[in-house]
């Protein structure tokens, strides 16, 4: 299981720094996240990101406290994430299009193509002024995520023994590193991917409520109420995001649809590649369903419902019950799968 999802396998989704503070993007969650240490998960805030900032291909930040947001062959700089402020729109220069990372740091932007394990730096991606490119280092090839403040660079290096950590450098060409980091896993818990590494793998299992006997030598109706709980472990979702400050309306919504997306993703990255979209993501409640059922003579039946959680703990208690006469769970998976 490589946990994080990959720039290149998640479109909207990246990292970028400006002046003091890190940002990660989510298109998919229509948010962002700020921070000013990755490491520490030092203030930790989450962001509504406005709609004419969402789904670039790239995110990137500069010196002068501005976020530049990649479509294409054209870029768009503003001030704020959040109210699309001084918004401008500049073409990007031929030489300066189909990079696979792109960041602002030491008063430059710079270009990652790894595929070509080479990077560009100008002072201008509309006019390509004072372009260089240079070979990139071996060691700095393999981020999942680049980022860049006033004097370092940075990048998000993939899962190994040690978990999840981040570089911080200041020449791609010669791989000086200055440090490495791990990353906070109140900050690993925003990340595509993340739950899989603080919580554990996606898991779905059809999970006994029930069982009915018919200790009799003839058939019998066997009619009856049954209880089955319905939704999500809302005490467990609020704890994944109990030290950011959300400065959102929609906290219910986002503490969902992260756990929906990690249900979505696929078991490389610790998930299910199923859809929840049908089911209830209210807070857990008992609900009463009656039922009836045709036993036949000394026949037991087994009554299974079906639930979803990560590493060692239930999260959705689905709708989809099963009856059948195997003591044993099935293996059949009721929900459908998610959309690629």
């Amino acid at each position: 299981m490589k946990g994080i999802i990959p720039k290149n396998k998640t479109k909207g989704t990246d990292f970028c720094g400006v002046n003091d503070y890190y940002y990660i993007i989510r298109s998919d969650l229509g948010c962002y996240m700020q921070s000013s240490n990755f490491n520490k998960g030092s203030d930790i805030t989450v962001l509504s990101l406005h709609p004419a900032c969402k789904n670039g291909d790239h995110y990137l930040g500069s010196g002068n406290g501005c976020f530049y947001i990649i479509k294409g062959k054209s870029y768009r700089r503003v001030s704020n994430l959040t109210t699309d402020s001084d918004a401008v729109v500049y073409s990007l220069h031929p030489n300066c299009q189909g990079g696979d990372h792109y960041l602002g740091a030491f008063g430059e932007f710079y270009i990652i193509f790894q595929g070509k394990g080479t990077y560009r730096r100008t002072t201008n991606m509309n006019r390509d002024s004072d372009a260089v490119e240079y070979p990139l280092h071996p060691n700095c090839r393999d981020g999942l995520y680049y980022w860049g403040l006033p004097n370092h660079y940075y990048f998000l290096k993939p899962v190994s023994e040690w978990g999840v950590e981040y570089y911080k450098g200041t020449n791609f060409n010669k791989d000086e590193c200055t440090a490495v980091y791990s990353v906070h896993p109140n900050i690993l818990n925003f990340l595509p991917g993340g739950l899989s590494m603080t919580k554990g793998p996606a898991f779905g299992i059809w999970e006994n409520i029930t069982s009915i006997t018919n200790d009799s030598n003839t058939p019998v109706t066997w009619q009856n109420k049954i209880i089955k709980r319905v939704g999500y472990n809302k005490e467990m979702m609020t704890q994944i995001t109990h030290n950011w400050k959300i400065a959102m309306t929609t906290l219910a919504d986002l503490m969902a649809l992260i756990v929906k997306l990690q249900f979505s993703f696929s078991a490389e990255y610790g998930g299910l590649h199923v859809s929840t979209e049908d089911e209830s993501w209210n807070e857990a409640t008992e609900v009463e369903e009656n039922l009836t059922v045709e036993l036949n003579a000394n026949e037991r039946l087994y009554l299974w419902q079906y639930k979803l959680g990560l590493g060692q703990e239930l999260v959705l208690f689905c709708h989809d019950l099963k009856i059948d006469d195997d003591p044993n769970p099935s293996t059949e998976v009721p929900l459908p799968p998610a959309k690629s």
